[in-house]
């Protein structure tokens, strides 16, 4: 029997409005997201999106983080793009090595039952 555990999450962010004192700039939300600042950029790893009841969504797996959840969350052919207004919560793995990235995203995506991952789940979605 094989023994994974996960890494522990390095960040997690929540959709929110910004606070607005009267000398703050304004902060761009993407999908409701102004924290998105706080995910590394230039670290690979694994992406999990939840929604409000923290039933996850999907994982990703990224190079590069930050570039990632912007792109799952503007591009046009992400697989949730149909499902974006669901996303409430953004929690990242920094994983850099890329085989074990790949190990992890299948793993996570089968225990926790990733909603929306169709080609590496060996699960059915009821």
């Amino acid at each position: 029997m094989i023994s994974i555990t996960i890494p522990e999450t390095e960040v997690t962010i929540v959709q929110r409005k910004q606070e607005m004192n009267a000398d703050d700039a304004p902060i761009k939300s993407i999908n409701g997201f102004i924290d998105i600042h706080e995910i590394p950029r230039d670290k690979g790893g694994i992406i999990l999106f939840f929604n409000k009841k923290d039933e996850l969504l999907l994982v990703a797996k990224a190079r590069k983080l930050r570039q990632r959840v912007k792109k799952h969350l503007e591009d046009s052919v992400s697989p949730l793009k149909a499902h974006r207004d669901e996303i409430n919560k953004i929690s990242v793995i920094v994983v850099e090595d890329a085989m074990e990235r790949e190990i992890y995203e299948t793993y996570i995506i089968n225990t926790m039952r990733a909603k929306y991952n169709t080609d590496k789940a060996f699960f059915e979605n009821e």
